[in-house]
């Protein structure tokens, strides 16, 4: 069977006729299936009793029938409608229904409509192939059904309009601008359409003198009169497409626009549906009330209704979120497959510990050690996460943890991001240790030579219980006799491989990881799916932080306040932001503000710096006279965000506060009112973009870390919380939405652990590996 292009074209027309009249069969005289029949008896049976179908079922022969003359299309040339593009010609197109599976693998390039050139454009999208192409979904949908009268808009209305064009003209105020006008009419006003710098659309205009035009696009007011800039815009009489209907968003990039994207996937979806398959078994399918997948890609591409875009976008998310979820249910099985050795002691020997602290232990605190207890008695690995705000009382539950080991046998070593906070954790935590006979040491870089050979010895030789260290710990000639427990404090910072490095130096040991960064529960499921989660939610005693924001111009005002409370006995931290790419920049900023504010604001006070840059051992050095209030004032780049516990520093000022995120802003405020006393924040800052007036907003009325948390995923979403872009997070999932998908994330973990309890064994492994791959191990911290 061959059918003309012009043959091809001619039904084509006459299907968006009867789909504009509602499905009522009047597109042509005598009815649609008596003029099939005429064209081409060879495909009437697609629309066989055509007059006696209901209006639903009119719309599904239809499709089919337009199915079948795609097929019959010639492919030697791109579709008109792309061809807008200078763009070398697409290779031919499948000339059926593509049904094997493997097809989707294919190179994109090989897809109809795309070639060399257009597969360049699209691999900026992330998109290398076919089944790439079909995933590549609508960020969402524009409902442009509506038409609106010319008379009844409004200056500031997103609106499809529908009317006759009357003229096209050009003028070029200036050299570089030239502007094309068109003016559209229909009973109630003349609407303006104006185009910048588009020449190629003049001719395209003129093609359709004083024919009618749908256009979609914003509405302002002009000299009085309605106009609209750069809209889209088609013929009445042609089908639906860019006007008139719900219309997808997708991403766009320079030679490749949204339109000509949807029309490339449109092309490609009615010849590769039929080779999509079900990854979900349909009794999860059915349980979760979601749709076969090449319906629901069908449905996200093509959305009748709004109801119809969300069923599908949820169908698709739950797949990738189910699929995620199999590796993690994976390596949760094989934690707990593996055996390790059970740490416990008497209790009353525990207790002694307790007695030894200078305070008692939160419900909080208390609850966490009994789960860590468990865990290391429990015979196999333990894999933890400890999560709390500042000031919660990680570092002792930590210490407790690491008593309990050494007490039955083994070493302990604790692992922090900086010398700062690995020296502070040693001074606080080695003379509560040391009288209870644990042996500690710590091992940094800035240590000499012969120092750190002499203690990397005695930890080989099991003379050292427990070593408190930073990336110094993960050298080849740091060797342990008998390594149990692994505590990682500031996680984060650590990638999955610095932390497997140190793991690896024992044999199956016990895992504790700690957070001072509240993580929002929207997303640890995701990100911390292989640990146990313990969540310390109580203070030892509660914080009177009051945190204002102020503008620039009130600066004067602030450090005259700072000056006088100093004077009165407080301590204040200045900080300034510190972005990589302006380090140098940055650093001076800092380094003359402290001389300008020991010559002004704070003259006659004792003013230090720190900043990133300097030495090891100054910086201890600034941190001693700080503690041993020799220093008043504390100038300092964001170094400080994490560890430094000063505990009569009551006051900070941080400039430029719009530069910070708001889950920095609130380590930051972790720093004063350490010991409960009262505390003043200032956040000096000009915002002038929405996002950063949130975040100040945020900061100034939140003082929950978890509740700061979830705002800062909201305002910044999750690419970039916590580093999580750096972790691959935030493009690992194409579909799923960690703010809004909470409730599909919770039922995929318990479908996908259901799974794999049920058959370890399932093929879905192989397609969660050809998904995520090494995504995985990054997306999972």
């Amino acid at each position: 069977m061959s059918l003309s292009e012009e043959t091809i074209e001619r039904i084509r027309k006459v299907i968006a006729l009867e789909r504009r009249l509602g499905y009522r069969d009047q597109a042509v005289l005598g009815g649609l299936e008596r003029f099939l029949a005429n064209q081409t008896p060879q495909l009437a049976s697609y629309i066989a009793g055509y007059s006696a179908k209901t209006p639903a079922e009119r719309r599904r022969a239809l499709e089919a029938l337009e199915k079948a003359l795609q097929h019959e299309a010639s492919s030697s040339a791109e579709d008109a409608a792309t061809s807008s593009s200078p763009l070398s010609s697409p290779p031919r197109a499948p000339a059926r229904v593509v049904e094997e599976e493997e097809a989707l693998r294919k190179l994109v390039r090989f897809a109809k409509g795309v070639g060399e050139q257009r597969a360049r454009l699209l691999k900026k999208l992330g998109i290398e192939t076919i089944e790439d192409l079909l995933l590549c979904l609508p960020r969402k949908i524009e409902d442009r059904r509506m038409i609106r009268k010319i008379g009844h808009l409004r200056h500031g209305d997103r609106a499809t309009v529908v009317g006759r064009l009357r003229a096209v003209d050009t003028i070029q105020p200036r050299k570089g601008l030239e502007i094309l006008k068109a003016a559209i009419q229909d009973n109630t006003g003349v609407l303006f359409a104006v185009w910048f710098n588009q020449p190629w659309v003049k001719a395209q205009l003129e093609a359709h003198m004083g024919k009618r035009l749908a256009l979609y696009g914003p509405v302002e007011r002009a000299f009085g009169m309605p106009q609209m800039s750069n809209p889209v815009w088609e013929p009445e009489d042609e089908e639906p497409f860019l006007t008139r209907r719900l219309v997808p968003i997708y991403p766009g990039t320079q030679g490749l626009t949204p339109a000509v994207l949807y029309r490339i996937i449109r092309e490609n979806l009615s010849l590769y549906k039929p080779a999509v398959r079900d990854l979900l078994p349909p009794e999860i399918r059915e349980r979760q009330g979601l749709l076969p997948k090449a319906e629901a890609l069908e449905k996200i591409h093509f959305p009748q209704t709004p109801e119809e875009f969300e069923q599908a976008r949820r169908t698709l998310a739950f797949e990738e979120l189910f699929l995620f979820q199999i590796g993690v249910a994976l390596e949760r099985r094989r934690q707990q497959q593996r055996s390790a050795r059970k740490l416990q002691i008497p209790e009353e020997e525990l207790q002694a510990f307790l007695e030894a602290l200078p305070f008692k232990l939160t419900r909080a605190q208390e609850r966490a050690l009994r789960e860590i207890q468990e865990d290391l008695r429990s015979g196999h690995p333990m894999n933890r996460l400890l999560q709390g705000d500042v000031g919660s009382g990680k570092t002792v539950v930590a210490a407790a943890a690491a008593y309990i080991a050494v007490k039955a046998g083994v070493q302990a070593a604790l692992m922090a991001p900086t010398e700062i906070l690995a020296r502070q954790h040693a001074e606080r935590l080695v003379p509560l240790l040391e009288p209870l006979g644990v042996k500690c040491e710590l091992l940094i870089g800035s240590l000499s030579p012969s120092q750190k050979a002499q203690i990397r010895e005695r930890i080989a030789a099991g003379e050292v219980d427990w070593v408190i260290g930073t990336h110094a710990l993960l050298t080849e000639d740091v060797q342990f006799q008998r390594l149990g427990l692994v505590v990682i404090d500031e996680q984060h910072r650590f990638g999955v491989i610095q932390r497997a490095q140190l793991e690896e130096k024992g044999e199956d040991v016990h895992v504790l990881v700690m957070s001072a960064t509240p993580i929002p529960r929207t997303i640890t499921l995701t990100l911390y799916g292989q640990f146990e989660i313990s969540i310390l939610d109580e203070l030892p005693f509660p914080k009177e932080i009051r945190t204002y924001w102020v503008s620039e111009d009130k600066r004067e005002e602030v450090y005259k306040l700072v000056t006088e409370e100093v004077r009165k006995g407080a301590q204040a931290y200045v900080v300034y932001p510190l972005i990589e790419e302006s380090e140098e920049l940055d650093l001076r900023a800092a380094t003359q503000m402290k001389e300008e504010l020991e010559r002004t604001a704070f003259q006659g006070l004792r003013v230090g710096l720190l900043h990133g840059r300097m030495k090891d051992e100054e910086k201890r050095r600034i941190m001693e006279q700080l503690r041993r209030k020799e220093l008043d004032v504390l100038v300092s780049t964001s170094i400080i965000e994490v560890g430094i516990d000063v505990p009569d520093a009551s006051i900070m000022v941080i400039e430029h506060a719009e530069r910070f995120g708001l889950s920095q802003l609130h380590q930051l405020r972790g720093r004063i009112g350490r010991q409960g006393q009262r505390a003043l924040c200032f956040a000096i800052a000009t915002a002038k973009t929405e996002e950063a007036q949130r975040r100040l907003r945020a900061f100034r009325d939140l003082s929950d870390g978890f509740e700061i948390a979830e705002e800062d995923l909201k305002i910044r979403g999750p690419g970039e919380l916590l580093g999580v872009a750096q972790h691959g997070l935030d493009t690992t999932f194409k579909v799923a939405d960690l703010i809004r998908d909470l409730p599909l994330m919770k039922a995929a973990r318990e479908e996908a652990f259901r799974l794999i309890e049920r058959e370890p064994h399932t093929p879905l492994i192989q397609e969660f590996e050809r998904r995520f791959g090494d995504k995985f191990e990054l997306a999972r911290v």
